[in-house]
């Protein structure tokens, strides 16, 4: 993991940065980055995507195999990246001529492979770039090291911790809170009231704790989550609209029913000792990046929503993404970890969230203004500016 790769930007003057960034604290200026993005718009991974008798009609085609990166997403990817590549440039941690140094680090999902070769070319294009992966399907302990039994698991403390953040009156609360989104889902997977079909019927439980398994909601919640980002990924695959959700579901019911996606994670991933076993070899990895002054200028790491999520958690940060609810991480959208230095030496850490709106996803024009978010690290306050970490503060949050 120590072995860095060589990237470059072409020889010119980057595009301009037509987003208002939010510029670092006086003093300071920006001299390492370390982003854990979500892979780009995928299909469902799998096929169909819910039980039979879920929805009426038939699920909507797609381009690739189950889970695979879409050509459209693809394309989404490439925009983001020419637009941090500017960013960075304007900021002059990347030069605008000849190379920098970048690291890539993806896991070995065909949609976070592509996702990082994608992102690579359009942040240093024409330069050798080869992200760092496994070869495709095998697990990667360092994006699922729970799964992979790499890390100290106990399952009943963890299905403790989900019903902790579910609160004193349990799963069954989060359910009635959510009710009219169920019922609206409903709606849109069958069209009318029709007995066997939908989801909302099943009341949600948490699963029995199993060894060395990750916490798993099971019934409506569980499904609706599912079904809320399927049709999420259909609009902003860029689908006409009688595709998606059989052409009963309007934009803004995507992002409504957005907060079933986000819901789940919530329960699942953002809880302190979950997020711990989910980021238990991310961490260091992100931390160590962080740290010393000969590393890469910008690492990215390849990821998925659950790895977002729990980063989240982890350092308690939140976001609302334009056309989602609050805290879903979208598809090509990031946690950007940004290392600030002042005159002296010191250094800091600033933690924003980067996304294209779900607008701008769908979309196929170029990108000129997303969603960049400062996100203040609870705990931390450094320069008398709420929310900025000490380099050394910042390390001991992220790993404690």
């Amino acid at each position: 993991m120590k072995r860095l790769l060589i990237a470059a930007l072409i020889a010119g003057t980057a595009a301009p940065v037509a987003a208002r960034e939010p510029a670092p604290p006086a003093g300071l200026t920006l001299d390492r980055v370390v982003l854990l993005m979500r892979h780009g718009v995928r299909p469902p991974t799998k096929s169909p995507p819910l039980p039979e008798g879920s929805a009426r009609g038939a699920w909507p085609q797609w381009p690739v195999a189950p889970g695979y990166l879409t050509p459209h997403g693809r394309a989404a990817l490439a925009r983001v990246a020419t637009y941090d590549r500017a960013r960075w440039t304007a900021a002059g941690l990347l030069p605008r001529r000849g190379c920098a140094r970048i690291r890539i680090v993806a896991d070995s999902d065909q949609r976070t492979i592509e996702t990082a070769r994608t992102y690579a070319a359009g942040l240093a294009p024409g330069c050798p770039v080869a992200p760092e992966h496994k070869p495709q399907d095998v697990v990667d302990p360092l994006f699922s090291p729970i799964d992979a039994g790499a890390t100290p698991f106990d399952a009943e403390q963890a299905r403790a911790a989900v019903l902790a953040a579910a609160g004193p009156d349990g799963i069954a609360a989060e359910e009635r809170r959510l009710a009219p989104l169920l019922t609206r889902l409903d709606v849109i997977l069958c069209g009318k009231p029709t007995p066997g079909c939908g989801i909302a019927a099943t009341p949600t439980g948490l699963a029995p704790a199993r060894p060395g398994k990750r916490p798993k909601l099971t019934g409506a919640l569980d499904r609706a989550s599912t079904a809320a980002q399927v049709l999420l990924l259909e609009y902003a695959d860029g689908k006409p609209m009688p595709e998606v959700g059989w052409g009963r579901a309007t934009p803004a019911d995507i992002g409504r029913l957005s907060a079933l996606h986000s819901s789940e994670f919530r329960l699942l991933a953002r809880p302190r000792y979950v997020a711990r076993a989910n980021l238990a070899l991310l961490a260091p990895l992100i931390a160590d990046s962080l740290a010393g002054d000969d590393g890469a200028a910008v690492t990215m790491i390849s990821g998925h929503d659950t790895n977002i999520a729990s980063l989240g958690g982890l350092l308690d940060l939140h976001w609302r993404v334009p056309g989602l609810a609050a805290d879903d991480p979208s598809p090509g959208g990031a946690i950007v970890l940004e290392r600030l230095r002042d005159a002296s030496g010191g250094r800091y850490v600033r933690a924003l969230y980067r996304s294209q709106t779900l607008a701008q996803i769908r979309s196929a024009a170029p990108l000129t203004a997303p969603y960049v978010a400062i996100l203040p690290i609870p705990g931390c306050t450094a320069r008398g500016v709420a929310g900025l970490c000490t380099l050394a503060d910042f390390r001991k949050t992220l790993l404690r």
